[in-house]
């Protein structure tokens, strides 16, 4: 415990930390040799997933507004743009959604409640809906129910 009290003086810090050192994996996975942007949005959820917890209790000493968050989105988004350009650039996913509306919808997917399964389909179906579209229409205006 000294140890720990002398590298980190409170409970924030020692948060702080734990955040950033997950947010520097992720950020180096999209980097890696041979990373694609499926599996990085693989990894980025299983990241949003387990670490809500400490971000929750991070917040709770402090704002949203905190530099450790608004600096990781931002380096995340760093991270995972050229894997998003060359996905779109490959026509592997759609060009029409940017890395941001891509996290966001990722991040989203995360904080449903259920077990592994129930939200493995649900991220599934949303990587799915990121492939590029063969007859270039995506719009279910005008299709049956």
């Amino acid at each position: 415990m000294a140890t720990l009290y002398r590298n980190f003086p409170g409970r924030r810090e020692l948060l702080e930390a734990l955040y950033t050192n997950e947010v520097n994996a992720i950020c180096e996975a999209a980097e890696a040799p041979g990373a694609s942007l499926l599996s990085w949005l693989r990894q980025l959820f299983a990241f949003f997933a387990s670490k809500r917890h400490i971000a929750a209790e991070l917040l709770k000493h402090t704002d949203s507004g905190n530099s450790v968050f608004g600096g990781s989105r931002a380096r995340v988004t760093a991270a995972g743009q050229p894997l998003l350009a060359t996905a779109q650039q490959a026509r592997e996913v759609r060009n029409d959604l940017t890395l941001e509306q891509v996290l966001d919808l990722i991040h989203a997917i995360a904080t449903i409640r259920g077990d592994t399964s129930y939200v493995q389909a649900i991220l599934q179906a949303a990587l799915d809906g990121l492939r590029s579209s063969t007859d270039g229409k995506r719009s279910l205006e005008g299709s049956n129910p």
